[in-house]
C-alpha cells in the first residue's frame, strides 16, 4: 500500500501547469524628453504623452508622432492628460488648474475650462460624458462636458492633500480617489447607498472609516485608511465587481485589495517596492505594478501577478528611473510605461483574446475604442 492517498498521488502524477512565458524586453522604445520625473503626475496613456506644455501623438502600428497642443503661449505646463473611454476626446490637466478637451481626430480644442481648479489638476478619469479630475487643491470636481456651464455640478471633498489618483469603475460604478494624505475613498454619484458590515466597520487588517454614506455623493461611501504613503495606484477589477486594487508609495510599499461593496479589504501583498502604478489585464485575471523607489535588489521594475493567488507572474526592468507612467492598448495585449529616464517602452505582456479579432479604424489613437 502507497503512503501517499489517492487524491494526493493523483495530483502528483498530473502534468505540470505551465507558467506562460513573458518576453523580457519591449518590442519599441521611443524618447520622451521632458517627462517629468514626479509621482503626483498623470502624463501617459494610451496614444498620448504630456512632455513640458505639449501633448503628443503616436500612431501605435508604426511609432509616427505628431503634436496635439502647445501649452507654452500660455505659459502652462501638462500636468494629467485621459481619454474617453469612447471616442476621439483627451482631456489634459495643467499646473494652473486649466482644463483642455481635444478632438485628436480634428486636432481642435473643443473645451476650454479656465478657472477648473485653484491648483494643478493631476489625476482625470471619465465616465462616459463625465469628466471627473483630482487637484491638489484637494478637491474632486464632476463636469458634464456636453454642457456649456464651466462650473462643476458636484464637488467631492474627501482628502486633506492632493488627490493624485482617480478611476472610475468600468461599469459606470463608483469613483476611487487616492490622495497623498495616504487616504482611498469611494465616491456613488448614483445615490447608492453603503451596505452595512456586520459587527464593525473593520474587516481583518484595513481600517474603514464610517464617512456617512448618506449617497448623496458629497461624503465617500468607504474612506479607506491602511496605507501609510500617498495613493497614486488605483485599478478596478474588470473580471470580478466591486473589487478594487490600490497601491502606496514609498513608505508603504502594499498592493491592497478591497470589497467596495462592504468596505473590507480582501487581501494585500508586500512589494518591496514604491507602487506608481496598477492596471488590470483585459484578456487573463492578471494584475501589472511598476515601482519605483525600492527596499530591495529589484529597482525600477513592473511586475505582473496572477488574481487571487498573488503569485508573480513575471517582473521586467528595463527603466533607469522610477516607472511613473503605465497605461493599456485597447486590445488588453500590450502596455506602454513611462519614466523620468525620458522614454517610453512597449512591452507584450497578456496574452491574446480567444478567438478575438483586431477592431480596424480609421485611426489608431487606440483605435477610437478605450
Amino acid at each position: 500500500m502507497s503512503p501517499v492517498r489517492a487524491e494526493s498521488r493523483q495530483l502528483l502524477e498530473s502534468p505540470r501547469r505551465q507558467l506562460r512565458s513573458v518576453c523580457k524586453t519591449p518590442y519599441r522604445v521611443l524618447d520622451a524628453p521632458e517627462l517629468a520625473d514626479d509621482f503626483y503626475l498623470n502624463l501617459v496613456d494610451w496614444s498620448s504623452v504630456g512632455l513640458g506644455s505639449c501633448v503628443y501623438l503616436w500612431t501605435a502600428h508604426n511609432a509616427a508622432v505628431s503634436k496635439l497642443c502647445d501649452l507654452a503661449g500660455s505659459n502652462d505646463t501638462v500636468s494629467s492628460i485621459s481619454w474617453v473611454q469612447k471616442g476621439t476626446l483627451l482631456a489634459i490637466g495643467t499646473l494652473s488648474g486649466r482644463m483642455h478637451i481635444y478632438d485628436a481626430n480634428t486636432l481642435q480644442l473643443q473645451r476650454l475650462y479656465k478657472n477648473a481648479h485653484t491648483q494643478r489638476i493631476g489625476a482625470l478619469a471619465w465616465n462616459s460624458h463625465i469628466l471627473s479630475s483630482g487637484s491638489r487643491d484637494r478637491m474632486v470636481h464632476h463636469r458634464d462636458v456636453r454642457e456649456p456651464s464651466q462650473r462643476p455640478f458636484k464637488r467631492c471633498a474627501g482628502h486633506r492633500q492632493e488627490v493624485c489618483g482617480l478611476k472610475w469603475a468600468r461599469d459606470g460604478g463608483p469613483l476611487a480617489s487616492g490622495g497623498n494624505d495616504n487616504k482611498v475613498c469611494i465616491w456613488d454619484l448614483r445615490g447608492s447607498k453603503r451596505a452595512s458590515v456586520a459587527g464593525s466597520s473593520t474587516s481583518g487588517s484595513g481600517s474603514v472609516e464610517d464617512a456617512g454614506g448618506s449617497g448623496s455623493g458629497d461624503a465617500p461611501l468607504w474612506k479607506f485608511h491602511e496605507h501609510t504613503a500617498a495613493v497614486k495606484a488605483l485599478a478596478w477589477d474588470p473580471h470580478v465587481s466591486g473589487v478594487l486594487a490600490t497601491g502606496g508609495g514609498t513608505q508603504d510599499k502594499h498592493i491592497r485589495f478591497w470589497n467596495t461593496f462592504n468596505g473590507t479589504m480582501l487581501s494585500e501583498l508586500d512589494t518591496g517596492s514604491q507602487v506608481c502604478n496598477l492596471i488590470w489585464s483585459l484578456t487573463s485575471h492578471e494584475l501589472v505594478s511598476t515601482h519605483g523607489f525600492s527596499s530591495t535588489t529589484a529597482q525600477n521594475q513592473f511586475c505582473i501577478w496572477k488574481y487571487p493567488t498573488l503569485n508573480m507572474v513575471a517582473s521586467l526592468t528595463g527603466h533607469t528611473h522610477r516607472v511613473l507612467y503605465l497605461a493599456m492598448s485597447p486590445d488588453g495585449e500590450t502596455i506602454v510605461t513611462g519614466a523620468g529616464d525620458e522614454t517610453l517602452m512597449f512591452w507584450n505582456a497578456f496574452p491574446k483574446k480567444e478567438g478575438g479579432e483586431k477592431r480596424e479604424t480609421r485611426l489608431d489613437y487606440g483605435r477610437l475604442i478605450r
